[in-house]
């Protein structure tokens, strides 16, 4: 996947925002890895704040709506994982400056 293409997938991810939050996915550091294979399956690994986040099932449907308007993107497989767990300390400067977290 070249860089401007990846760029695009994570610029479609920011409008994704956690509803807890109110700051999007990519910020917030949830998102660990997008691959895009040969078919056009994006797979998009990431995390949650929380293991027991009622509004994951929310946040997947979001994730997969952010890009299915990239053309290249034909099919979108979210895979939420544990480990490595979140910290404060994967979100963006802009994030920790939005919720006031030092």
């Amino acid at each position: 996947m070249d860089e401007a293409l990846k760029e695009n997938i994570y610029g479609a991810l920011e409008q994704v925002i956690d509803p807890e939050l109110g700051i999007d996915i990519v910020n917030l550091g949830l998102v660990y890895d997008v691959d895009l294979n040969d078919e056009g399956v994006a797979k998009v690994t990431m995390t949650l704040t929380s293991m027991g986040c009622p509004l994951a099932p929310i946040i997947v449907d979001q994730v997969q709506a952010a890009l299915a308007d990239i053309p290249e993107v034909k099919q979108t497989e979210v895979d939420i994982v544990w480990n490595p767990p979140w910290t404060k300390d994967k979100m963006s400067r802009y994030a920790k400056i939005a919720l006031g977290v030092t």
